[in-house]
């Protein structure tokens, strides 16, 4: 008898465990290369802790927009804020989840990871394609002491639609009126020369294997790759190098609560720790739901992230999200509702 119990009891429990599998729920989403290994490391860890699978693929901020749009997903990410007239239009609701920075990055023989400096003038000149030499008088000037090779500078880029690109170039475009004149900004622009690459990783991927190359990637990717990203001179006239504590000096005056949805520019900021090039991450959901459920389990997921998985950024150098922004975040989750006109998510 005591042998038919223990197999009743394992037999009801590997049940149950079937049954939790298949209630467990399945979230897709797709867009911004520039947050996948932090959202990766979140999704590892929420399924872990919950059963629930999120499927994200980073195709590119413009992909992920449009992905949404299309109703093929269940949110969409992108690093460059999507325009208030957007997302009235398509009904859309907007929150950053997470902070980071780019960093431009080189494959250039003999230069270790930041001991290259470049300014702003240096930085936009070479991908407008002025400066053609690694040598050129203008860099050399930057960075006396550092014997810097005659080698030809390749452009690296996104050939997708990137808000890492967005990124890049609105700042770029802020600093240089020639660089805005010439090559603009947005998701994709017209690169005057150089080699595409699809994401951050085509481009961490190509800079790597070209010689004298110059890209621009999400700084986790430059880590992650072991690559020799570049020292930056900023606002204040000092030279920071990328790292958790200069994005967060980056992002410490931002206006989250006084910014319509949350669309905060954090290029280009004031402070002698600031990294110049930094950005919030964004993620899109239809504020009129028509799968409830599933909406309340994207935004369950993401109160998590914005809680509990804030304290994993660090690791990939990533910035966690002020309280006051989070705080804002979460009550703006009350617009996202249901058929019945009631939220469909209510965080405790």
């Amino acid at each position: 008898m005591k042998v038919s119990v223990n197999k009743l009891l394992v037999s009801l429990l590997m049940s149950a465990g079937l049954v939790a599998g298949a209630n467990a729920a399945q979230l897709t989403g797709a867009g911004a290369t520039f947050p996948a290994p932090m959202y990766a490391k979140w999704a590892e860890a929420y399924k872990a802790e919950t059963g629930t699978t999120i499927n994200y693929q980073a195709i590119g901020s413009g992909g992920g927009v449009k992905q949404i749009q299309a109703k093929t997903v269940d949110f969409g990410a992108s690093d460059d804020p999507v325009a208030a007239a957007e997302l009235e239009k398509s009904g859309l609701a907007q929150f950053p989840a997470i902070i980071g920075g780019v960093v431009p990055v080189v494959n250039i023989k003999g230069i270790a990871p930041g001991q290259l400096k470049l300014n702003n003038a240096t930085l936009s000149d070479i991908f407008r394609a002025k400066i053609t030499k690694w040598n050129d008088p203008a860099i050399a000037s930057v960075n006396p002491g550092v014997a810097l090779p005659d080698t030809a500078i390749t452009i690296v880029y996104r050939s997708d639609s990137s808000g890492t690109t967005a990124v890049f170039t609105d700042f770029l475009a802020q600093v240089s009126p020639p660089f805005k004149g010439v090559v603009g900004a947005g998701k994709t622009v017209n690169w005057p020369a150089g080699v595409g690459g699809k994401g951050n990783a085509g481009v961490a991927a190509n800079v790597t294997k070209i010689d004298g190359a110059v890209g621009y990637v999400e700084y986790a990717y430059a880590k992650q790759n072991k690559m020799s990203h570049v020292s930056l001179i900023n606002r204040d006239g000092k030279a920071v190098q990328p790292n958790e504590a200069s994005f967060a000096a980056a992002a410490s005056k931002a206006s989250w609560t006084g910014t319509p949805n949350f669309a905060v520019n954090l290029n280009n900021q004031s402070g002698a720790n600031s990294w110049p090039i930094t950005s919030a991450s964004f993620i899109l959901i239809y504020k009129k739901a028509e799968k409830p459920e599933q909406s309340a389990e994207v935004l369950k997921y993401f109160n998590w992230a914005l809680t509990k998985g804030q304290k994993m950024a660090v690791a990939l150098d990533y910035v966690p999200l002020p309280d006051n922004a989070v705080k804002a975040i979460i009550k703006s989750w009350g617009e996202i509702k249901g058929p019945d006109g009631k939220p469909v998510y209510t965080a405790k």
